[in-house]
C-alpha cells in the first residue's frame, strides 16, 4: 500500500517517520517543498502518479494566535487543502487519516471529557478552520478517519515542552496558567498508534471521528512543574496564574480533556499516562542532545 504523509517535517510527521512500520507498506513523506497541498492540481497528479492508497494528513496551520490575523491562509491550509487531498483520494477509493484538534470545542464549558459527538463550538479562526476541514471531508465522501488531539509536544520542532525547558532553566521565577485543563499528548505515542492502525489494517470499516490524547488531566501549570522537576530545573519558582494575565485574541478551551473511550474500544490500543510519556520524551530529548 502506498501511503502519503503530508506535513512530514512537523512534530507528528517526524514522529511517524521514526515509528516502526510494516515493510509491506510504502510510506512517502512530503512537506511543502515536495508537495504543496494548497495546489489542487499538484495534489491530484501526485495521488494518481504515485498510486496513493492512503493519505495521513499531518499538515495544518497551527499557530492559534497568528491565525486571527491570517484567517485567509489558515482556511486555505486547514480546509481547502484538505479538500484537495480528499477528492482525488475519494476517486481512487482510498482512505484519508486526518488530524484535527480539541479547539473545535473552544467555546464549550463544563468539566466533562469531550466525546466525539458533542456539538462543536469553536471560538477562534484556528478552531473554525479545523472544523471546516472536518466538514469538507464528510462532504467529499472520502473514506476517512479523523483523529482529534490536543496539547501536542515532542522532541522535534517548537512546542510547549521545549519552551518550558528553556524558561525554567533561565529564569528565577515563572507564571503559568492553572485555569486551563487538558492532557499533554506525546507525538511519539500518537504516531505509534496511527502506524499500528494503518499497518494492522484497522482502518477498513472504522471510518469516523476519534479522540486521542494521553491519559490523565492537568493544567499548564502542572505540566510545567513536571517538566521542571524531571529536568532538575529546581532554581525556578513556578507560580500558578489566571489566563487573563496573558491577554490573547483567542478564547482558549478552559477544559479540553478528550474522551478516548471510542478510540480504545475500536482499535484495542492502550494509551499511556501523560507523565510516563513526558519522562520518555525528555529522556529521548536528552539523548538527542548528548549525541550532537
Amino acid at each position: 500500500m502506498n501511503i502519503l504523509v503530508t506535513g512530514a517535517n512537523g512534530q507528528l510527521g517526524t514522529s511517524i517517520r521514526k515509528a516502526n512500520r510494516d515493510p509491506r507498506n510504502n510510506y512517502i513523506f512530503t512537506d511543502v517543498a515536495e508537495l504543496d497541498i494548497t495546489d489542487a492540481d499538484a495534489v491530484a497528479r501526485a495521488v494518481e502518479q504515485m498510486e496513493i492508497d492512503m493519505i495521513i494528513n499531518c499538515a495544518a496551520y497551527t499557530n492559534v494566535d497568528r491565525a486571527e490575523d491570517d484567517a485567509e491562509f489558515a482556511e486555505v491550509l486547514n480546509a481547502k487543502a484538505v479538500e484537495n487531498l480528499a477528492r482525488p483520494l475519494a476517486a481512487r477509493g482510498g482512505m484519508l487519516v486526518h488530524l484535527s484538534t480539541d479547539y473545535v470545542f473552544g467555546g464549550n464549558t463544563g468539566n466533562t471529557p469531550r466525546a466525539e459527538d458533542e456539538p462543536a463550538n469553536p471560538t477562534g479562526v484556528y478552531g473554525r478552520t479545523k472544523l471546516l476541514g472536518e466538514q469538507i471531508i464528510e462532504q467529499t465522501g472520502v473514506r476517512a478517519i479523523v483523529i482529534r488531539t490536543a496539547w501536542l509536544y515532542s522532541e522535534y520542532g517548537n512546542n510547549f515542552l521545549k519552551t518550558m525547558l528553556r524558561l525554567t532553566s533561565e529564569r528565577p521565577e515563572l507564571n503559568v496558567v492553572f485555569d486551563q485543563a487538558g492532557t499533554p499528548t506525546y507525538a511519539g505515542d500518537l504516531a505509534e498508534a496511527i502506524v499500528r492502525i494503518v499497518d494492522d489494517g484497522l482502518t477498513d470499516g472504522h471510518e469516523g471521528v476519534y479522540h486521542y490524547s494521553n491519559e490523565g488531566v492537568c493544567s499548564w501549570y502542572d505540566f510545567t512543574r513536571h517538566i521542571a522537576d524531571y529536568a532538575g530545573n529546581t532554581s525556578c519558582s513556578i507560580h500558578p496564574c489566571h489566563s487573563d494575565e496573558f491577554p490573547s485574541k483567542v478564547v482558549r478551551p478552559s477544559y479540553s480533556v478528550l474522551d478516548k473511550t471510542k478510540f480504545k474500544k475500536t482499535f484495542g490500543i492502550d494509551i499511556p499516562y501523560w507523565t510516563d510519556s513526558l519522562r520518555l520524551c525528555m529522556k529521548n530529548l536528552a539523548d538527542m542532545e548528548a549525541d550532537k
